[in-house]
């Protein structure tokens, strides 16, 4: 089919020239909107509108001119009219900044809002809380006993299992007691010798007596059968002594144990040499039931203690006698409780703290002398007290314990608190709180004081989790 001479059809466009004139402009719009390139579309639109609002007869005679909208070889034009060449003259030059304005359109305009960032919170209330004092310390045998060697010699025997309970008067050592058996029998000796000789002085004595009465003998002479008597008499209290010290000498070999309680590390074996002038150290006793603990803190802290038992907030004594409750070095609640039983007068110098002392049952021998121990004594119960999680609460450059508070209109704002001591993980907060606050717990370094933020109520095992990971944090 042959070509219209007076259109513009682009090659392989199939127009044909009976198609009439709507038919064929609107086949060319929609073929050059579909084939020209999205930079050359506005060229391409101005020639639709060229050839829909100043009729294609316009046209004139084809020349051979560049094309911008077109992408085949086909480079046959045809003239336009002026008004035509201006139009696409504009468009022509419009085509770069409608480039730009695509360009731009195709990114969305960044809006962005800041969100205020959110935090962990915990909502206290007031209530009654046991307010007590967590001091440190040691354990401290009840009764203990050295056994020191009383008398000198070489030890024959060990009677006892080291370790093991012992009980009153068993015999631990045995020292060699020869010596000592010989020295009893010279005492006995002696003694006898001076009774004898206390018999025939006696008797001389009663005759003269009866003889002086006679004018017998002379006065002097019964004087001095009296004095006789008294030193007879005198030699056998000696002798008397005498055979008692070579007993208690004697009986000082058997070695045995002063007190009931559990045995130490023997400190000497068989064979070895014992001296009483060096008071030798054998092996040590302990009575560990009950047991005492001493804890120890500051002067300040011992007089409110001091004051408390002055006013009866504290019993020694009684029914109301004050509770102490015992931890272990591992952090184990030990399971039965003490009661306290004095506070030292004397303030050590060096560390400026004094020591209050405790005592405790220990059936079973789980305490035992030199452990490190912490002992929480109870003083009373706070009525309006809050409980704060320690991941809450922070301390100030000067020391003062502070916590980030979320106000009514969710801004952040810094309270200064009293705390009283602590309760497993939470602090005892008795002032500085009201009720309902929001103490945040998380997310407290994302906030500054006065800022706007979003609070959610924290869930008890995260809180859990994040008191944890505090706790093994402080400990590294």
């Amino acid at each position: 089919m042959a070509r219209c001479p007076n259109r513009f059809d682009p090659p392989g466009s199939g127009f044909i020239c009976n198609a009439g004139p709507r038919d064929g402009a609107k086949a060319r719009r929609e073929w050059m909107l579909k084939r020209v390139p999205p930079v050359r579309r506005v060229v391409a639109i101005l020639l639709i509108a060229n050839e829909t609002w100043f009729d294609r007869r316009e046209m004139g005679r084809p020349r051979i001119i560049p094309i911008m909208a077109g992408t085949s070889n086909d480079r046959t034009e045809y003239d336009m009219n002026s008004d035509l060449m201006t139009l696409c003259r504009i468009g022509i030059a419009l085509a770069p900044a409608a480039i730009v304005l695509a360009g731009c359109g195709s990114a969305k305009p960044a809006t962005t809002t800041a969100q205020p960032p959110e935090v962990s919170v915990v909502t206290v209330h007031p209530g009654p809380v046991p307010i007590t004092i967590e001091l440190p310390g040691r354990t401290n045998p009840f009764l203990v006993a050295q056994v020191r060697a009383r008398v000198d010699g070489i030890v024959l025997k060990r009677d006892f299992k080291e370790g093991g309970d012992v009980k009153t008067g068993q015999r631990l050592y045995q020292i060699d007691p020869a010596p000592y058996i010989a020295a009893l029998n010279s005492a006995t000796a002696s003694l006898q010798k001076a009774e004898a000789n206390l018999a025939s002085t006696t008797a001389q004595a009663e005759r003269y007596k009866v003889l002086v009465a006679a004018n017998a003998v002379s006065k002097q002479d019964y004087d001095n059968a009296v004095s006789t008597q008294g030193q007879a008499a005198a030699d056998v209290a000696t002798g008397k002594a005498a055979v008692a010290l070579a007993q208690i000498n004697l009986g000082y070999t058997n070695v045995v144990s002063p007190i009931v309680g559990r045995s130490g590390i023997s400190q000497v074996t068989q064979g070895a040499f014992v001296q009483a002038s060096a008071a030798t150290l054998m092996t040590t006793v302990q009575q560990i039931d009950p047991i005492y603990v001493d804890v120890t803190q500051s002067s300040v802290e011992g007089l409110q203690l001091r004051r408390d038992i002055a006013s009866g907030q504290l019993k020694l004594t009684g029914p109301e006698q004050a509770k102490v409750t015992l931890f272990l070095e591992d952090g184990t609640e030990y399971s039965s409780p003490g009661s306290l039983q004095f506070s030292d007068i004397t303030v050590d110098q060096g560390t400026g703290s004094v020591t209050v002392r405790a005592i405790f049952p220990n059936p079973r021998f789980v305490l035992l002398p030199g452990m490190f121990v912490r002992a929480r004594i109870a003083e009373g119960v706070n009525d309006h007290a809050f409980l704060v999680p320690q991941v809450g609460v922070t301390h100030d450059p000067k020391g003062q314990a502070t916590a980030m508070v979320v106000g009514p209109d969710n801004k952040a704002v810094v309270r200064t608190l009293s705390l009283g001591g602590t309760r497993g993980n939470d602090w005892i907060v008795t002032s500085g709180l009201n009720d309902g606050d929001r103490v945040i717990v998380a997310g407290v370094q994302k906030v500054q004081p006065g800022a706007l933020v979003q609070a959610v109520e924290a869930q008890p095992a995260s809180l859990a989790a994040t008191s944890h990971t505090a706790v093994v944090t402080d400990a590294k």
